[in-house]
């Protein structure tokens, strides 16, 4: 095999290979780095290739190691690791046309396992371009000869007519349940929220700008104060961190009254690997198997391995739980006593001199208001007593800090409440018009039980920072440079093309990556399918493929049959130069039927009339635009009429 050969074998190897470096073991893709190099090595020097004992030791010694560092030989991660070795050490031993269609299979099917771990519009296209390359070596390796530009052109037309088919079986082709290509590594991800909350988890979670959710209202969307996005709620607390608890069977379901303000929207959620969903408070209903929890938490019973999407309806005015159980309310007291002193004898102090549990508050958001209290994404470590250095020493936080020690100052002053975490605000995207929420938008906040009114959100941030509520985290803190870059206000050119990246990522995961079979239904139904079921879909992919198979046979047999119909004029024409030929005026290579018709004429005028007129036809029909039967008729009697 030719060298450029190799070398083309060797890019298509090395383009599916290094997207899977950064996921490989390390000594993986060292070892699958060195074979590429000794390859390329081997065919620039014209040495000779490896022994073949000394690539089986290779191989079973890279088998080897690949089970001692997964401890199995079976798995998706095991598969690809050993695909990477198979494929690099198959590069050493190409003697063959056979083994060159062997890598390029190999390479082939290493495309699609790229999938496994990120399925976004980059690596989309760098597989699209690798296709590209794999294929230019694969036309090259059944016709050498062909120089390097028609290779391309070849190359682009073959991927050019595969469009229709790959629309036709991914539009009609029923979906399964579960992400494109299986599960992406990136679906084991989390969202950064956990059930556990302690000093700097948030603060932390806000330097991330990656999406957590995307939203799109149905009508006019709420304030941006009003976007609070529920996720986990802490009931217990340690002194340090807070924790949601488990579920007991004893714990009542929410008891909701006065609904009001209602609004309708749709989320598309990140995958996080946790149970929980994200909605307004509080969601009254959502298009997709769920539960909302006894604290309001909307969640379902699988965890979110996969991006989905859901409809949703809240109600921003609602009372929730005027009749609490006793269960509920003891747990929303609890709190580890033998930590804090200062704090809790501070609350002690709010609960004798007030008349209410609503002065208590108000007296809490006065204290954390005129106490020269700031709001930081870097506070001061805290010890032991965290709270009491919080409120009194340091007095220097993030939403967590605020949530936390309000919490724990109304459960000393014997007023129910809890932590609850989530996200608040989002980016508005006016170019797909929806809101992104990034993991930037953690928050937490408080709730408080209220006789009479039920739980009710305070949120302690607010009276610190109120700009954090009404304008975004940049807004809220004086030094923002710890933020991630799309959070600090950048340049209007290029947020605008962050948005346009975005929303054009949001298509793709809507319609390519989001088409299940629900999406697939209404599509269809919208296209006129009525009744739309898995037997009709394989019907009308069948009729599909028939009809493109034959619009494609079509247009061969047209240029086919154009080629019979210029071959007929072309016989006509050689037979007619052989009978002149043996009269003693043979017609040159180069010469073209205008030239060899003249210098006919020349050495015989009396058929120089009736040759330059079979030239001119010779050349309409050969070259020029197809004139039909008739003209093909004229032209062959009157050739045959010509007597040499």
């Amino acid at each position: 095999m030719s060298k450029s050969l190799n070398y083309g074998l060797l890019l298509s190897i090395l383009m599916v290979v290094a997207p899977h470096a950064e996921h490989l073991t390390v000594w993986v893709s060292i070892l699958c780095g060195v074979l590429l190099v000794w390859r390329t090595y081997l065919n620039y020097s014209s040495r000779p290739q490896p022994k073949k004992w000394l690539l089986m030791l290779i191989t079973f010694a890279g088998t080897g190691g690949v089970a001692m560092s997964f401890h199995t030989l079976f798995g998706r991660e095991v598969g690809v690791t050993l695909l990477m070795l198979l494929a690099t050490l198959k590069l050493m031993e190409l003697r063959s046309e056979r083994d060159a269609m062997a890598v390029i299979y190999l390479a082939l099917f290493i495309i699609i396992t790229n999938f496994f771990y990120s399925q976004s519009i980059p690596t989309a296209l760098y597989m699209l371009a690798t296709l590209f390359v794999v294929t230019v070596t694969w036309i090259q390796l059944h016709g050498q000869n062909i120089p390097f530009k028609p290779r391309l052109r070849t190359a682009a037309i073959l991927l050019l007519q595969a469009i229709p088919l790959t629309l036709i079986l991914f539009i009609l082709f029923p979906r399964v349940q579960g992400p494109l290509w299986g599960l992406p590594q990136d679906a084991y991800s989390t969202s950064g929220l956990d059930d556990r909350m302690s000093p700097g988890s948030l603060s932390r979670l806000s330097l991330s700008e990656a999406v957590a959710f995307r939203v799109s209202y149905k009508n006019n969307p709420p304030l941006r104060e009003q976007m609070y996005w529920r996720g986990p709620v802490m009931w217990y607390f340690d002194g340090r961190t807070w924790t949601t608890g488990k579920t007991t069977g004893q714990l009542t379901a929410p008891q909701l009254t006065n609904l009001d303000q209602s609004i309708d929207y749709t989320v598309t959620l990140e995958p996080h690997n946790k149970t929980w969903l994200f909605a307004l408070d509080i969601p009254e209903k959502v298009s997709l198997p769920a539960t909302l929890s006894y604290d309001f938490r909307l969640y379902s019973k699988k965890p979110v391995n996969a991006r989905i999407r859901y409809e949703a309806r809240s109600n921003l005015g609602y009372r929730a739980n005027l009749q609490e159980s006793g269960l509920h309310i003891e747990r929303a007291l609890q709190i580890p006593t033998q930590f804090n002193p200062k704090a809790q004898k501070l609350a002690a102090g709010w609960k004798a001199s007030s008349a209410s549990d609503a002065e208590i508050i108000q007296a809490a958001l006065s204290y954390f208001s005129q106490q020269g209290f700031k709001y930081t994404l870097e506070p001061p470590p805290l010890g032991t007593n965290g709270i009491d250095d919080f409120i009194f020493e340091t007095k220097q936080g993030f939403c967590e800090h605020y949530a936390s020690a309000f919490v724990f100052l109304m459960r000393v002053a014997n007023v129910p409440a809890r932590v609850v975490t989530g996200y608040l605000g989002g980016e508005f995207n006016d170019i797909g018009n929806y809101y992104i929420v990034r993991q930037s938008d953690a928050h937490a906040w408080a709730e408080v039980w209220l006789k009479g009114q039920g739980w009710v959100r305070v949120d302690p941030t607010g009276v610190i920072a109120p700009a954090r509520i009404q304008s975004g985290l940049s807004a809220a803190v004086s030094n923002n440079a710890a933020l991630p870059f799309m959070a600090r206000n950048p340049p209007q050119w290029l947020r605008n093309l962050s948005l346009n990246w975005d929303a054009l990522s949001n298509q793709w995961n809507q319609w390519v990556l989001g088409y299940d079979n629900e999406r697939q239904f209404a599509f269809l139904t919208r296209l006129g399918m009525e009744s739309v079921t898995w037997q009709k879909m394989a019907m009308n992919m069948a009729a599909g493929l028939v009809i493109l198979v034959a619009l494609f046979a079509l247009f061969m047999l047209r240029h086919l049959f154009v080629r019979m119909r210029n071959d007929k004029v072309q016989v006509a024409w050689l037979k007619l130069c052989k009978k002149l030929s043996k009269s003693g005026i043979p017609r040159a290579a180069h010469e073209g039927a205008l030239d060899y018709a003249a210098r006919v004429g020349t050495a015989r005028p009396e058929l120089a009339e009736s040759l330059h007129d079979l030239a001119i036809r010779y050349s309409a029909l050969r070259y020029g635009k197809a004139q039909g039967e008739q003209a093909i008729r004229e032209f062959l009697q009157r050739i045959s009429a010509v007597k040499t």
